[in-house]
């Protein structure tokens, strides 16, 4: 299967490039822009608030525990890597609805 740019296959699960937009009008996860997922998110980006509303969101859109979701790379930026562990990239692709 060809895996999106933003998607990584790893043995433990799947990393997965952002580029967040904080303080936007709503919570969703959009298209593609190059190697990145955009999402936006309605926090601001102070005191990690941005960083947990985007581990929440998807969460709750992969249908997994938060504790599943985790930032890697990129806290203080807008450009992160989210290690999703013990999902596929099927089923990721599937539940963002990027398949």
């Amino acid at each position: 299967m060809n895996l999106p740019a933003f998607l990584r296959a790893q043995p433990d699960g799947v990393l997965l490039s952002v580029k967040v937009q904080p303080r936007a009008s709503a919570n969703e996860i959009g298209e593609a822009l190059g190697n990145e997922l955009r999402v936006k998110v309605t926090a601001p980006p102070v005191e990690a608030a941005a960083n947990e509303a985007l581990l929440k969101l998807l969460a709750q859109q992969l249908r997994c525990p938060r504790n599943r979701v985790d930032i890697v790379r990129g806290h203080t930026s807008r450009h992160k890597t989210v290690k999703l562990y013990g999902l596929s990239p099927e089923k990721v692709l599937a539940q963002l609805g990027q398949a």
